[in-house]
């Protein structure tokens, strides 16, 4: 198991969309799912949810293997109250919108706990 305590910390919850950019695009499975708690729940792909630090990684090792590039979004303002916060981008990809709930840890770093990349509908996907 990857050593994600070696990773660059968020040190506020908006980092996190940074540090995801950057890893990402370096191809780096291990370094994006160290932005996530060990039990965190990701809506992501789109009807399901991937449950855990390791499945995470997992996807994001089958995502990033078709070298996709992201683009840094510019932050919402963040909502945060007693260790938690709500972080949010308006994508430039269609996606909706993207939102996470993220959670000091008791570091004082943050930490993914839910993440919703996009915010669309699986009808329209399917139907």
């Amino acid at each position: 198991m990857k050593d994600y305590a070696s990773y660059e910390k968020a040190l506020r919850p908006q980092d996190i969309t940074r540090l995801f950019v950057e890893r990402s695009n370096a191809g780096d499975a291990a370094g994006v799912a160290a932005l996530y708690e060990e039990d965190a729940v990701m809506a992501y792909p789109p009807g399901e949810f991937t449950v855990g630090r390791e499945a995470i990684r997992a996807l994001w090792e089958q995502v990033l293997s078709h070298r996709p590039r992201f683009q840094p979004e510019e932050p919402l303002p963040t909502l945060a109250s007693d260790g938690i916060a709500l972080t949010s981008t308006p994508p430039g990809d269609g996606a909706g919108a993207r939102a996470q709930v993220v959670r000091r840890q008791p570091d004082g770093s943050w930490l993914r706990l839910l993440d919703q990349p996009e915010f669309v509908s699986t009808q329209t996907a399917t139907g």
